[in-house]
Order: structure tokens, then C-alpha cells, then sequence
């Protein structure tokens, strides 16, 4: 029994020793709290082996021992004192509490460490400047501001947000008001609005720790935008002449104030609100309409242009062409029309197509391609535009000379000879040759030489001269010898042989000479009325009779003879009066009433194979009546005219005074375009 009691005795002694030596401590000590301003606060405090005093110091002031902390009324200690527990309680935390906090056993001289209390102050609902609906311009950069309400604790952070997504990478900046506090702060988003952005919702955002849902402030934007336009047109394929209706169609904020209508940039008088009708034309195709729609914002336009269907329009005519005899020769027009026409070229007087398209090239022209040349486009589908323009081509050669027939003359009396010189270029000069002298121009001795332009044929087909060599007073051998009537240019020259006709009876008389133009229905003598009786009307001078059996009255009455470029020139007779001052003669030069020979041998360039006989020229048909010299028209010197016009072609006839070369059977088709 004893064994047994001794190890329990020991046992007890253990326990007793180990009670007796345990010293009070902390269980649970506070810890650092945060909390949301208005919200409870609670630091716990729990100690062991300690029944004595507790208390709770605030940043080092002693709250009380007791456990209901009169003089705090919104501070108490709970918890069981006898299992040592003293929690220290804070209900509604204010911003004042915010302190470090410790629990102290008084008797014991124990502290608990200190618990730093922390009271956050959420965010208000921020403030969007201008909201809730913020009117902008669209296209006008703007700034959005938000601005937090003070106070909030910790100070928080502002985003912005549209249809839930948040604005990264968009400009904004904070800025902090007051430097150290919990003040205010403030967030700019930049931003340029378009149309689409109207009505668009902005959200902006404050939030922080004591808030990290955040608060939300939403505006809605106002766009304001300059016009938006739609423009068209009904038809937009239309023919020329047809109506057309335009339709101009705008949204606008605010509302629309005016429209313009413009036609190729030149305003549209009188064209005033959304519809405008015309009538179409050529010029709608290349000259758009545009509509320009203004409101309080600003303005914008669109324009359109008509598909017109319109016939063809000359916009660049055939120049004329000179060309010498082997060159090339070529012709360009232009034609404007929708659809593009289809341009062909042909000759004057025939139907052949010689080429199509803007341009007709003649390789290696001859005498023969001389004439007037035409291009041709064809009426549109509405039976407008379309026609012709001519350009003549003038092929250059040597001078052909033709001997005009010379009224027969008297022994001792006046005489002249003529001849007709076609050339292009014009001629240096035309001369006259005989036995023993040579004149172009003035007089010499009993001899006097005049050039001047042969009248134009219809249609004006130049360059023509008339030379004519006087005689006064005829000699015997005057009407034995030759002539020679020479000119040269350039490329060449060529020559006629002219032959002076001897009457066979009668004398010369020293009247003023008058002479009667054929078609006349005076009948009455060309003698002076001082000179009615004298001599027989054979002797009176070189007066010309009616009844000549080589001509032929044409539709007008025209005296028509045979022309010696065969057509070509449609070369007519030439009244001529001149004046050889005091020496007798003068007159108008009229064909013999009945044809000649052919002519002399040339000087210089022989035309006769080619040229045959030389038949008289055509007259020009004159009022009837009587002309004496001097006439104006008459002069003893040439001057080289700088251009002639161009002689009338008759149809199908050479295109040059080469008038006997055989023509080709076929006509010159367009060798390349």
C-alpha cells in the first residue's frame, strides 16, 4: 500500500509545482483592421492565467476599465472577462476612430502590440460636366470631364466606359485638387464624335478599395452634324432633250436650312429646295449637277453626272493642206458625241468612203488628189448632230500656162495677147518673150506688160494671174513672130506660145475704142456721137458681135465656152480694161466669134502633149452696157500676192490644171489611218 501511494503522492506534487509557475499571457492579440466608414468595428483581446484589469488605449489614451467605456459612447468591451476574453467594439466607425489601438493588462503589465484601425470613405457617384446630355459637334474634337465628389478614402480612380467596355488607350489624365488630402479629382476623356456616335451612353466610373464595384454616372451624347447627302438623278440614261428629275436628300442636326444647286460649277439660277428638273443636253455628260445642303453646323454637297445620248458635235474642223507633188498629206478632225460616232472621210463631189476614224493620211499625193476633202459623222439616235466639215488640200507644181485667145488686129493699130498662169505656189513672175526683148512688167517701147489675179471661179479655186502684153501700134512683124508667156516658182516653170492675128481688110481708127459686152440690149454703135458717121462698122475697131457660134447661153444667161484647165478651175472669161494712156486702143477683152488653132510650140515648158488646143476661156457674164478705159482695175506692174483663194472644182473633174493626164479609173482610197 505504501509502493502504491508514493508515485501518486509524486504525481500531485508535479501538477501542483507546474499550476503554481504559469504567468499571465496573451491568447489573442489585435490586429490591423480595415473598415468602411459608418460600418462596425471589432479588435479582439484575449488573455490567459490573468483575472485582473483590462483596458484599451487609443494611440496611447486609455479608453476606461469598465466594460461599457462611459465617455465613448460608441465604443464597448465584450466577451467573457472570466475566460479572459476583452474585445474592444466600434459601432458606427467614423473617420475619427482611424488610430492605432492596444490591449493592456493592467496588473499584469502586459500590451498587446499595436492594431492600426483603418476607416475607408467609398466614392460618391462621380460628376460628368455637362451631363446628362452633353451636345457635341461632329468632326470637332471635345473634351468629357469627370470629377469625383470629395472625401472618398482612399482617393479613387475614375474610368470611363461605353456600351460596358471601358475606354482603354483613350486620352485621359487625373488630377488630384488638393495635394495630400482626400479631395476631389478630375478626368478628362478627348474625344472626336462622328454622326454615329449620336445618342451613344458614356459611363464614368469612380472606384476604389472601399468601393471595388465603384459608382456609376451615365450621360447621353448629342451629335450635332452638318448634313448628309444623297443625290439622284431619274433617268440617269436619258436622251438628248429629255427631262430629267433630280432628287437631293439630307439628314441633318439641327434641321436643314437651304440648298444650292450648281451645274458644272456654275450656281443653277432659281433652283431652290430638294428637286430640281431639266432638260438634258450634251453637256450634262462632262458638266456634273451637284446639290449643296446647309444647316446651322455647317454645309456638304454631292454631285452626279447624266449618261446623255446625243448625236455628234464638231469640236475640231480639217485644217488646209499644202502639199508638194510626192508628199504626204494627211487631215485630222474630231467629232464629240455619246455613243462615240463613227467618223468617216471622202471627197468632195463623190460618194467613196476613203478612210474612217480622226484621221486621213494621202501618201505620196499627185495632181490628181487636189480637191476637198470631207469628214462625216452620221445624226445621233435622236436625229440630232452629225454633218460634215471640208478642208481643201492644195498639191504644188510647176506653173501651167495657157494662151488666152487675143482678138484679131490691125496693121498699124493696138493689139494685146494674154495668157492664163496657174500656179501654187504663186509665180516669181510672169514674162514675156520676142525676138528682141523680154518684159514682165511696165513698158518698153511699143510694148507694155500687166498682171493681175483672174477672177475666182465659184467655189474659189485659185491662185490665178492674167498677163497681158500691149502693142501699140502693130508692126509687120508683130504678126509673123511668137510670143512666149513664161512664169516659174519654185518647182519648176512652164511656158505658152501666143500668136498675134492679122485682120484682113480695113484701118485702124483713132476713135476712142468701145466696145459692147455681150447680152446687151442696146443695140446702138460703141463710136463716140462725134464719130457716129465716120466709116463703116467693120472699120470701127475691135467691136465685138453677138452671134459668136463657139458660145452657148447657159441656165442664167451666162455666155459659156470651153475652159482650158477642162473644168478643173471652172475658169470663166475675164473682163479686162486698161489704159495705155495716150496711145489709141484699149477695150474689153471678149473671145473671137469663132475658135482657134492650136497654139505655138512653148518657150520654155511644153505642155502641148498633154494640153491638146487651147480653147477659149469662159466668159464671166457681165450687165450689159458698154465699159471704156481706163478701168481700176487695170495696173502695169505684178506683185506677188501673199495667197489666193482656192478655185471652184466642178464635180469629177482633175484636181489641178494638168487637166489632159489621164485620171486613174478608180478613186485614191486611204492607204493608212
Amino acid at each position: 500500500a505504501v509502493r502504491m501511494l508514493v508515485p501518486a503522492l509524486l504525481v500531485l506534487l508535479f501538477c501542483f509545482r507546474a499550476h503554481a509557475g504559469t504567468s499571465p499571457h496573451f491568447l489573442q492579440q489585435p490586429e490591423d483592421l480595415v473598415v468602411l466608414l459608418g460600418e462596425e468595428a471589432r479588435l479582439p483581446c484575449a488573455l490567459g492565467a490573468y483575472g485582473g484589469l483590462v483596458q484599451w488605449t487609443k494611440d496611447g489614451l486609455a479608453l476606461g476599465g469598465e466594460r461599457d467605456l462611459p465617455g465613448w459612447s460608441r465604443y464597448w468591451i465584450s466577451g467573457n472577462a472570466d475566460s479572459g476574453h476583452h474585445d474592444l467594439h466600434i459601432r458606427p466607425v467614423e473617420l475619427e476612430d482611424e488610430a492605432s489601438y492596444e490591449c493592456q493588462a493592467t496588473q499584469a503589465g502586459l500590451r498587446s502590440r499595436p492594431a492600426q484601425l483603418h476607416v475607408l470613405v467609398p466614392p460618391e457617384a462621380p460628376l460628368v460636366l455637362g451631363g446628362p446630355s452633353v451636345s457635341l459637334v461632329a468632326g470637332v474634337p471635345a473634351n468629357l470631364t469627370c470629377r469625383s465628389r470629395g472625401g472618398a478614402r482612399p482617393t479613387p480612380e475614375l474610368l470611363w466606359f461605353r456600351d460596358g467596355i471601358r475606354l482603354d488607350g483613350t486620352t485621359f489624365h487625373q488630377t488630384v485638387l488638393k495635394e495630400g488630402t482626400t479631395g476631389s479629382i478630375e478626368s478628362t476623356l478627348s474625344l472626336t464624335p462622328s454622326r454615329r456616335d449620336d445618342g451613344a451612353t458614356l459611363v464614368c466610373r469612380a472606384q476604389s478599395q472601399a468601393l471595388p464595384v465603384g459608382r456609376d454616372t451615365s450621360i447621353t451624347l448629342s451629335l450635332q452634324y452638318p448634313p448628309e447627302v444623297t443625290l439622284s438623278a431619274e433617268p440617269q440614261t436619258v436622251q438628248e432633250g429629255e427631262k430629267v428629275t433630280f432628287l437631293c436628300q439630307a439628314t441633318a442636326q439641327p434641321p436643314v436650312t437651304g440648298y444650292r444647286w450648281a451645274k458644272g460649277g456654275s450656281p443653277v439660277l432659281g433652283a431652290r429646295g430638294p428637286m430640281l428638273e431639266v432638260l438634258a443636253d450634251a453637256s450634262f455628260l462632262t458638266e456634273p449637277v451637284s446639290c449643296e445642303v446647309s444647316n446651322a453646323v455647317g454645309s456638304a454637297n454631292r454631285s452626279t453626272a447624266l449618261d446623255v445620248l446625243f448625236g455628234p458635235i464638231l469640236q475640231a474642223k480639217p485644217e488646209p493642206a499644202s502639199v508638194d507633188v510626192g508628199g504626204d498629206a494627211s487631215f485630222s478632225c474630231a467629232w464629240r458625241g455619246n455613243p462615240p460616232p463613227r467618223v468617216t472621210w471622202t471627197r468632195r463631189g463623190g460618194s467613196q468612203v476613203l478612210g474612217s476614224g480622226p484621221t486621213l493620211r494621202l501618201p505620196s499625193v499627185g495632181p490628181e488628189d487636189a480637191g476637198d476633202y470631207a469628214c462625216r459623222a452620221a445624226p445621233g439616235l435622236s436625229g440630232r448632230g452629225g454633218g460634215a466639215a471640208q478642208a481643201r488640200l492644195t498639191v504644188n507644181a510647176p506653173p501651167v500656162v495657157t494662151a488666152l485667145h487675143s482678138a484679131p488686129a490691125f496693121l498699124s493699130g493696138p493689139a494685146r495677147l494674154q495668157c492664163l498662169v496657174f500656179a501654187s505656189p504663186a509665180p516669181e513672175a510672169v514674162v514675156w518673150s520676142w525676138d528682141e526683148g523680154v518684159l514682165a512688167a511696165g513698158s518698153q517701147g511699143r510694148f507694155l506688160v500687166e498682171t493681175f489675179p483672174a477672177p475666182e471661179g465659184h467655189g474659189g479655186h485659185g491662185p490665178g494671174l492674167i498677163s497681158v502684153l500691149h502693142i501699140s501700134g502693130t508692126q509687120e512683124s508683130d504678126f509673123s513672130r511668137g510670143f512666149n508667156c513664161s512664169a516659174r516658182n519654185r518647182l519648176g516653170e512652164g511656158g505658152a506660145r501666143v500668136s498675134l492675128g492679122r485682120r484682113a481688110s480695113g484701118s485702124f481708127s483713132e476713135q476712142k475704142n468701145m466696145v459692147r459686152i455681150p447680152g446687151s440690149s442696146d443695140g446702138s454703135s460703141s463710136r463716140a456721137p462725134e464719130e457716129e458717121d465716120t466709116g463703116s462698122r467693120e472699120d470701127q475697131g475691135p467691136i465685138v458681135h453677138a452671134d459668136h457660134s463657139d458660145l452657148a447661153l447657159d441656165e442664167e444667161g451666162a455666155l459659156e465656152t470651153k475652159d482650158p484647165t477642162n473644168g478643173y478651175y471652172k475658169v470663166r472669161g475675164v473682163s479686162v480694161s486698161l489704159s495705155l494712156g495716150e496711145a489709141p486702143g484699149g477695150g474689153l477683152f471678149l473671145p473671137p466669134p469663132s475658135p482657134l488653132g492650136p497654139p505655138g510650140t512653148p518657150t520654155f515648158y511644153d505642155f502641148n502633149p498633154h494640153l491638146g488646143m487651147v480653147p477659149p476661156c469662159r466668159l464671166y457674164r457681165a450687165r450689159a452696157g458698154y465699159l471704156t478705159t481706163p478701168h481700176p482695175r487695170a495696173f502695169a506692174s505684178y506683185i506677188k500676192p501673199t495667197s489666193f483663194a482656192p478655185p471652184d472644182l466642178a464635180p469629177g473633174t482633175p484636181p489641178f490644171p494638168y487637166a489632159a493626164f489621164p485620171t486613174p479609173s478608180h478613186q485614191r482610197l486611204q492607204t493608212h489611218v
